[in-house]
């Protein structure tokens, strides 16, 4: 093919399989192709049954097998499909892993999907999110809240200094205690105390005092930048760099986990494959913000579109 090398980078979570197709822009950075997101719920019953269900893996055949031929029709010529906390804990994986390595063999021979730790998934996300910050704005925080982890980074110019993926997620705190719609007070209680305990693990292996700016990642904490914002649907291009206060976070917070799933429907840019766990998102949100502002003196979260996508197609093109 002609013209810049096009790479593509998959990131297959808990709750979505995420597509970022990209090239190298003149200043190093990326320009993106297609960008991507279907949720497949992977990680369906995974925290309960310790395997996934094969309509799980159905899905993310069919939502992998789309993305595939995005790929070919744009010329990509490298992948790399990162898979993570779901995929870690599946006691079948194996089946998972024979359906990547056929779709992506017709992209690149040899190519699967990779299960990468805790450690790698946090420094890719730092490299993704922090990219097109200043950085005088750092050291930086970053967390990604996904569906069964959320990884909290501190780095800035030199790179990440202190990295944790805490076992936590709006899939797994959904699926362990906001059993109810909307979840009861006892229940919101109880999964309050689950993600306190996770997250403390977090904050006693990474020292987040340093940090200046708390940069969020990740289809929770944009949709609660594109809620807090007003839009009427979802946009990117206006959500990225976007700034909320933490005094209106935890406000938007605590009413979205008082919501049920219908209600949550009304807001313009609720994705119908979260609404029902972004709930348990929110008390995820709502222990890091207490923390940040506690042990960091952070009044606020920049959101940002770029992620692990980002840095995983980067990385190809380093």
């Amino acid at each position: 093919m002609s013209g810049p090398t096009r790479v593509a980078a998959v990131d297959c979570g808990t709750n979505s399989l995420r597509l970022l197709i990209a090239e190298p822009a003149s200043d190093g950075s990326l320009t993106d192709v297609a960008r991507d997101m279907i949720v497949v719920r992977l990680g369906q019953g995974v925290d309960a049954t310790g395997e996934f269900a094969p309509e799980a893996i159905e899905r993310t055949r069919e939502a992998l097998a789309g993305y595939v031929e995005r790929m070919l029709e744009a010329g990509v010529e490298r992948v790399r499909m990162v898979a993570t906390s779901a995929t870690r804990d599946a006691g079948n994986r194996d089946d998972f892993f024979a359906m990547t390595a056929e779709l992506l063999g017709r992209i690149q021979p040899g190519a699967v999907a990779e299960v990468i730790s805790g450690d790698e998934e946090a420094r890719l996300s730092f490299r993704g999110a922090v990219g097109g910050l200043d950085p005088a704005d750092g050291p930086f925080v970053v967390t990604d809240l996904g569906g069964g982890s959320t990884e909290v980074v501190v780095g800035g110019e030199r790179g990440v200094t202190g990295a944790y993926s805490a076992n936590i997620g709006c899939v797994r705190l959904t699926e362990r205690a906001l059993r109810s719609d909307p979840p009861t007070l006892d229940e919101r209680e109880a999964a309050v105390g689950h993600a306190r305990g996770e997250l403390a693990k977090a904050f006693a292996a990474v020292d987040v005092s340093g940090a200046r700016t708390w940069v969020g990642v990740a289809g929770t904490l944009t949709t609660f930048a594109a809620v807090n914002s007003g839009l009427e649907t979802y946009d990117p291009e206006a959500i990225h760099h976007s700034r909320i206060g933490l005094a209106d976070l935890h406000a938007l917070c605590s009413r979205i986990v008082a919501m049920t799933r219908d209600e949550r429907m009304t807001l313009g840019p609720m994705h119908p494959g979260r609404a029902d766990v972004i709930g348990g998102g929110a008390l995820v949100t709502q222990e890091l913000a207490r923390n940040f502002a506690d042990r960091a003196a952070i009044t606020e979260m920049v959101v940002s579109e770029h992620d692990i996508l980002d840095g995983i197609a980067l990385g190809l093109l380093d």
